[in-house]
């Protein structure tokens, strides 16, 4: 007699003419926890979808009247995101190629043991599972939580959200901070097309890629014949940004001298062009930005420090991709569908693996890595999803999902706890550690980000109590 299925079980709809076939599936799958509904061919079955949709259909290729490529096609008509697994003959390559061309999740290929049915099936269900979340977060995601491309509903990147909201308004210089590649133009330009000054010019300067000669015709313009090859006068980045916002990226690259100057513009509101005579009146917002370590720069006598407390009215700290982990399949969503769109790519699914193995990587070079990751990944699919095959060697190789665990991740509570007590205050110490950030505490756990997020849940643990401690 088959085991009682759970009441939150998974539902599975089988579709097998062969009887043995299909009484020996459903005793398999009901033992394993599934709640089964069977169908004797492909009619059967699609007079069941149009009742009630499952978790996953499993369906045997060759039938009578409706064979299983058809009732493929048809139960997507009728259930789009319906997950589909065919069983095919031994050999029937083809068959299971058409299959997946035409929107199967997978296929198995008869005879197959329990042990390959369980884990096609468990990979089916866990991408199911990972598009839902992504849905789910994606419907999270509000104005505050995406803004002039910045994405995520994590605790730091709301922190950031929220300091937006609240400088956007004023007039006050910002001084965002931040590894490479985390988006600091992005805040910057974020600040601007919420402020009044919306309706005028964003200019963004690169402090860093602008050769030292030329980096104060740039800030501040020239006149014409002011120096040998000035043919003609131009108008530096603070008269360009007029009624706007000027973005000083990678500050910390500007000489001593130049900042000098950069500090006396930003205290009188006004420049002189290179060879004028008189100054010319501004009114721009500045926001600054770098990577460096503006304290270490001022103790090296290479940053000024009144230059520094005139910047820095309002601090914005971009945290680093590790550390915002719960972010990463949103962005790996978002980014694939813009590089699907820009690159007419077909592709529109991620598999749960290339997910999992991303939230683990730690990204030195943040959002922009995985941008440029993501991108190069969609434009070499060879089908309509990525899978592990399409993520680069490098980051697979970095990314061992059972990682060994350190003998001094975490101390050992005190003895006379049960093994859920003890399993809770690992996690509890983990998120403490980690400010409440997922992937570190996962990597000190040594456990995916995916079970670390399922123990949270379980034991109803609030990880914002752990957020900025």
């Amino acid at each position: 007699m088959s085991a009682a299925p759970a009441v939150d079980a998974l539902r599975l709809l089988v579709v097998d003419d062969e009887p043995t076939q299909r009484e020996m599936l459903q005793l398999l799958l009901e033992r394993a926890g599934f709640k089964v509904t069977l169908a004797v061919d492909g009619k059967d079955a699609l007079n069941v979808l149009e009742r009630q949709s499952f978790h996953l259909v499993l369906s045997d290729q060759r039938m009578p009247g409706i064979d299983g490529l058809e009732l493929l096609v048809k139960a997507r008509e009728l259930r789009p995101d319906q997950p589909f697994v065919l069983m095919t003959a031994y050999g029937s390559v083809e068959s299971a190629v058409a299959a997946m061309k035409r929107g199967a999740a997978d296929y198995l290929t008869k005879p197959f043991t329990k042990d390959e049915l369980m884990l096609v099936l468990e990979r089916v269900l866990r991408q199911r599972r990972l598009q839902a979340e992504v849905e789910e977060l994606r419907n999270q995601l509000s104005d505050r939580s995406r803004m002039s491309g910045l994405i995520g509903v994590s605790a730091p990147m709301r922190a950031v959200f929220e300091r937006i909201e609240r400088v956007a308004s004023t007039d006050a210089s910002v001084l965002v901070t931040g590894e490479s590649g985390t988006g600091k133009e992005l805040v910057a330009r974020a600040i601007h097309e919420r402020s009044k000054r919306a309706g005028g010019p964003f200019v963004a300067v690169n402090c860093a890629a602008i050769p030292e000669a030329l980096l104060e015709t740039e800030f501040f313009g020239h006149e014409k014949g002011a120096f040998t090859g000035a043919i003609r006068a131009r108008p530096g980045a603070f008269e360009l940004a007029q009624g706007g916002t000027l973005l000083l990226d990678e500050i910390g690259a500007m000489r001593v001298d130049l900042q000098a100057k950069l500090l006396r513009a930003l205290q009188e509101r006004e420049v002189q062009r290179l060879g004028a005579e008189k100054p010319v009146a501004v009114d721009v917002r500045v926001i600054a930005a770098t990577s460096e370590d503006l304290d270490e720069a001022i103790a090296n006598r290479s940053f000024r420090e009144d230059l520094y407390y005139r910047l820095n009215v309002v601090p914005i700290e971009l945290p680093p991709l590790r550390d915002r982990t719960e972010d990463v399949p949103l962005l790996l969503d978002a980014f694939a569908r813009r590089a699907a769109a820009r690159h007419d790519r077909p592709v529109h699914r991620i598999r749960a693996e290339v997910v999992e193995r991303c939230c683990v990587y730690g990204w030195p070079g943040n959002v922009r890595e995985l941008q440029n990751v993501v991108e190069r990944m969609v434009v070499l699919a060879r089908g309509e999803e990525l899978g592990l095959d399409d993520l680069p060697e490098a980051i697979r190789a970095a990314c061992d999902p059972s990682p060994a665990v350190s003998t001094d991740a975490l101390a050992l509570p005190s003895d006379g706890v049960s093994l859920a007590d003890l399993e809770r205050k690992f996690i509890v110490e983990a998120l403490s550690r980690s400010k409440g950030s997922l992937g570190p505490a996962a990597r000190m756990l040594a456990i995916s980000y995916k079970t670390l997020q399922y123990r949270i849940r379980k034991y109803r643990i609030d990880r914002s109590e752990y957020a900025g401690r």
